[in-house]
């Protein structure tokens, strides 16, 4: 891997704790969580609802997290009342995809550039790209030009560039079928691979667990991975990149990802901490729609605070700081 440079390595400590592992917390959800907190409310709400629990969830749990994602569409208040010693990263690509076009192509938020985001205080870049590495040249090609064109704009501002990669198969649709799950290693492990090339510049991989927990020989009732298989997929992901590489939550329990992280290292796994959104917050969302701010600041003091703190207990057990990749 190539030497950081100094601006890069000073905001990468500040995403991580004096461990140097990244305990981050992530909420740039942007449709998905207005559709979360509807769907607790059973009627329509604004952007006001938006950045109101954006700002609850930043002042009350970032004092717990090493640094948290926001998006600058809503999230900029957010940023503003995290703790002081909370890393900042922003998301930089639109939410969603059009689903009318084939590819999952990405795009980027057209009044933003890393330069803006720094400027908004930054700390680090976040781009989320959706990847099938058995999709057409044509379409992977037009990724690949798009991540070049990222890493290179934050290696000119001097900003960490965080790759979230979200694998995906052009043809099975139900990402959460037992189908996808004998195919899903494949589509993880070769896409780090990819992206792990020194071409596209990035500093740090987010990236799904290998396997789908929930078909692994003592998680579920069904399975398509024996204990063994599934160990030896977490050290082969591992062993796929050189750069360092966090795990996201992908919306599973708090409960069930922390189990995860304890599997992952005794996979021998190498990982350098998470970003987990949902795993955390997700359940204040209702005391939030259904109850008012009071509510939510209550259940992130109590419930959510114990889900963080839970959570940097187990990462200081299972976690590899990230300099050491």
């Amino acid at each position: 891997m190539k030497k950081m440079t100094e601006s890069k390595l000073a905001s990468m400590k500040r995403m991580c704790n004096e461990a140097g592992i990244i305990g981050a917390l992530a909420i740039d959800q942007r449709g998905s969580l207005k559709k979360m907190i509807e769907s607790a409310s059973a009627s329509e709400v604004g952007e006001e609802a938006i950045i109101s629990f954006k700002e609850i969830v930043s002042r009350e749990l970032t004092p717990y997290a090493s640094a948290i994602l926001l998006d600058p569409e809503y999230g900029l208040p957010a940023a503003k009342v995290r703790d002081k010693e909370a890393g900042l990263l922003v998301a930089y690509e639109k939410t969603g995809y059009d689903a009318s076009q084939p590819g999952r192509l990405p795009d980027l938020l057209s009044e933003w550039s890393v330069k803006r985001l720094k400027e908004a205080g930054a700390d680090a870049v976040k781009f989320l790209l959706y990847y099938d590495v058995d999709e057409h040249n044509v379409i992977n090609e037009q990724k690949h030009a798009f991540i070049e064109r990222i890493g290179s704009e934050c290696e000119t501002e001097g900003l960490p560039f965080f790759l979230e990669l979200v694998s995906y198969d052009a043809v099975i649709t139900d990402g959460s079928s037992k189908e996808y799950a004998k195919i899903k290693p494949h589509k993880v492990i070769e896409m780090m691979k990819e992206f792990g090339k020194p071409r596209y510049n990035v500093d740090v991989l987010k990236v799904e667990v290998p396997v789908n927990m929930s078909f692994v020989e003592g998680f579920g009732e069904e399975t398509c991975y024996s204990k063994e298989m599934a160990q030896q997929l977490f050290k082969e992901q591992s062993e796929a990149t050189d750069l360092p590489f966090i795990f996201l939550s992908a919306g599973v329990s708090s409960e069930l990802f922390q189990k995860t992280l304890y599997f992952a290292k005794e996979a021998g796994s190498t990982f350098n901490g998470v970003l987990c959104g949902r795993a955390t917050w997700k359940d204040g969302v209702i005391p939030f729609a259904q109850n008012g701010k009071t509510a939510a600041e209550h259940w992130m003091k109590t419930v959510g605070k114990e889900n963080i703190e839970s959570l940097n207990q187990v990462l200081k057990e299972t976690a590899t700081p990230w300099m050491d990749r």
